[in-house]
């Protein structure tokens, strides 16, 4: 438990603070206003000696609660790290003295005052995270499918010491990779297709003494939570295994898209394959030259690209592996017997990375490659016709084959999700025992919800991992790649929750939420609003947190009513009581005042690179750092309006399909909860304009700038707020 409170204020002098600031007011301010019991000041508090006078003082003054006032919280975070004490972090470097322009000398000290008395004021109200008493303690991880992607998780999670868990439905081990013939190549010097290698990779797991086998089998069930995972195994013959679980990697891989469906593209004629079907067809030939199903040798073979792809029809999305893949096919041809006259039709060709290498190796083996819009596939004799649109020459053409090999897509075999009733989505593969569904969510196409630019394995079920096809469309070398991320984090996740820590984006945060019950109206909002299925409900129906699962978000925070719900060092009260320590000019002084409510994952960044970048913005905001836009409570849009706030902004990530908000649904909750504020602010006799909300990637240093910009000028134009003098 914690002593009593002892605060203390470090106020840096370098990296020119000390040049443009009067250091001795912002002491005095620390002092008087913020009330610290200790306040110093250093000229380089990062130095090992001004990191070592904040260690002396928090050991032989028996500190507490410490602020710092220097550089972002971003910066020299190991230096100052003093895991015994609650800490606040005040930004006068990159947020006051880099982007307030000269010639303002007045109103950037008044601005780094102001964050002076909101850092003192913030430490004040947090505590220190005592970490997850509930955490588990398994680190087994669980690699369901034995595919390429499986196969590779498992054997690196292995490889690095931990105990792997391995299920695959079929009765042997392979999936796909065991289904072809070569793959594309995926080292020097990318002329030919190469050997899958997936005996060997087969041969290393089964010999692996940390990798436990079930083939022939399915998950049953799956409760618990990171570090906690409890799972039922079943197999074909009936009978159960029950094992526990640190951490899961899901790799089903994926489906071809059924050619049954392409009709218009001869889909379901004799002499008409999809690539699967014809890998088959090169494995029964083994090297020599390709046949027909009925046995006839092929003289002629035509590949039609985007098969059903890129379609909204059928799959709206390109399966990425498709062009090198006929590349390859059509090489086992020319390979085989050099006569054989082969067509890849496309309209868009594909080969990222080396692939440029291997199409030039298929032109010069005389592979011929046009660009043209396939209509329709007939029967002609014993082979096939093809109408098409050459988008060369702007005519149709026609071209007659012996067989045809359509590039259908890929399908992920991702599990039960009930936004897709689909039937590819009827078999659930986790038997997740969450309110929230048996399954991950997914994204509109099927495919895993996870992050795609940030966190690419992981997914919205926390401590379970995505890797390879079920993820999104790739080929065997990225899935390879994928695999070993995924295993990785999953080590990360199993490690983490063993310290009651956070797994990720806030790795390593050991604080968690809880909740007043007294207070609780069971409005059941947190357990809706939750993006990560972390609350479920207990016997009397208030909100039961499963710390675990949780990613730190504060999403719950945001979307409860009666704010009850909070984390030990970030609260409404950490938040509001910031809003609350701004000095508030009066409506005479035409010295605005905006709040700014930043994401802390890429909006907080984008403003330190600003200053980093030195673009000016407006000494009238003052910015607070968040951990998501979803962890907003209108409270404090209301307090700060209450308390003669000019204007607030909210600088969130992007949402919508393509998602960037490290929380997922965060900066949607903000923006739907957002949308209600017009009336509210009619009530107050506001105009709407003094609360709006922006999309800000981390790489967007110039737009944050011009955005504060531009919205200081809107509020100089609509005037100071009425409600100064009230608050």
């Amino acid at each position: 438990m914690m002593s009593e409170m002892k605060t203390a204020a470090y106020l840096c002098s370098g990296c020119g603070l000390g040049d443009k600031l009067d250091m001795a007011s912002l002491s005095k301010v620390a002092q008087k206003a913020g009330k610290m019991a200790i306040v110093r000041e250093h000229p380089f508090l990062c130095s090992e000696e001004g990191v070592k006078l904040i260690h002396d003082e928090i050991e032989k003054e028996s500190v507490t609660h410490a602020v710092i006032a220097a550089c972002s919280r971003r910066s020299k975070t190991e230096a100052f790290s003093f895991p015994e004490t609650a800490l606040s972090r005040v930004n006068l470097r990159e947020g006051v003295i880099w982007v307030v322009a000269e010639g303002h000398e007045e109103i950037r000290q008044e601005m780094a005052e102001d964050y002076v008395r909101m850092g003192c004021a913030e430490v004040k109200k947090m505590k220190l995270p005592r970490g997850n008493p509930e955490s588990g303690k398994e680190k087994n991880i669980l690699v369901v499918g034995g595919g390429l992607s499986g196969l590779t998780s498992a054997l690196e999670a292995a490889e690095t010491g931990y105990k792997v868990v391995l299920v695959e439905k079929e009765t042997r081990l392979g999936g796909w990779a065991s289904k072809i013939w070569k793959r594309v190549p995926f080292s020097s010097p990318y002329n030919d297709p190469q050997n899958t290698g997936i005996l060997e990779l087969i041969s290393k797991v089964s010999a692996h003494k940390n990798i436990e086998i079930h083939v022939n089998s399915a998950i049953l069930e799956t409760s618990g939570a990171p570090g906690k995972f409890v799972v039922r195994i079943g197999k074909a013959e009936g009978t159960e295994t029950e094992v526990k679980i640190g951490a899961i990697i899901q790799a089903t891989g994926f489906s071809s898209y059924d050619i049954s469906k392409l009709p218009e593209l001869g889909g379901g004629l004799p002499h008409v394959v999809d690539q699967a079907g014809l890998e088959q067809l090169a494995i029964k030939a083994e090297g020599k030259p390709i046949a027909r199903e009925d046995g006839k040798p092929i003289r002629s073979v035509a590949f039609v690209q985007c098969a059903g792809q890129r379609d909204e029809s059928h799959l709206p999305y390109c399966s990425g592996h498709c062009c090198a893949t006929s590349i390859k096919q059509a090489m086992y041809f020319k390979d085989a017997h050099p006569e054989v006259d082969t067509v890849i039709i496309y309209t868009d060709l594909r080969t990222p990375g080396m692939g440029e290498d291997f199409y030039r190796s298929a032109q010069e083996k005389g592979v011929i490659f046009t660009k043209g819009k396939v209509s329709s596939v007939e029967n002609a004799g014993e082979g096939c016709r093809l109408k098409f649109r050459d988008l060369i020459l702007d005519e149709e053409s026609t071209i007659e084959a012996d067989l045809v090999v359509l590039a259908t897509g890929q399908v992920p075999n991702s599990g039960v999700n009930i936004e897709l009733p689909e039937e590819r989505n009827q078999v659930s593969v986790l038997n997740l025992s969450y309110r929230q569904g048996k399954d991950m969510p997914q994204l509109k196409y099927g495919f895993m919800d996870s992050h795609f630019i940030c966190f690419p394995y992981e997914t919205r079920r926390t401590g379970i991992y995505a890797a390879g096809p079920v993820r999104r469309p790739m080929d065997m070398l990225q899935a390879t790649e994928d695999a070993t991320g995924a295993a990785l984090k999953a080590i990360q996740a199993v490690e983490n929750a063993s310290l009651g820590r956070a797994a990720h984006p806030r790795s390593g945060d050991l604080s968690f939420p809880t909740v007043r019950l007294e207070g609780c109206t069971q409005c059941k909002r947190c357990t809706v609003e939750c993006p990560f299925g972390a609350i479920d409900e207990d016997e009397k129906r208030f909100p039961l947190f499963n710390e675990s699962r949780c990613r730190r978000c504060g999403t719950c925070m945001g979307a409860c009513p009666v704010r009850v719900i909070s984390f030990e060092n970030y609260s409404i009260d950490t938040v509001g009581s910031q809003i609350k320590a701004v000095d508030m000019p009066d409506e005479f002084s035409e010295k605005p005042r905006i709040l700014i409510l930043a994401c802390e994952n890429d909006a907080y960044p984008a403003l330190d690179m600003a200053g980093m970048k030195n673009r000016c913005y407006s000494a009238f905001a003052r910015i607070i750092p968040v951990r998501c836009l979803g962890s907003v409570n209108t409270i404090w849009i209301t307090d700060a309006l209450n308390s003669g706030y000019d204007g607030v902004m909210m600088m969130g990530c992007k949402h919508g399909d393509n998602y960037q908000c490290h929380f997922v649904k965060g900066s949607e909750l903000a923006n739907y909860r957002m949308g209600k504020m017009d009336d509210t602010l009619k009530q107050l006799g506001l105009e709407t304009e003094r609360v709006t909300t922006v999309e800000v990637a981390i790489t967007d240093h110039e737009k944050v700038a011009a955005f504060i910009n531009d919205y200081a000028e809107t509020i100089r134009i609509i005037g100071m707020s009425p409600m100064k003098g009230f608050g």
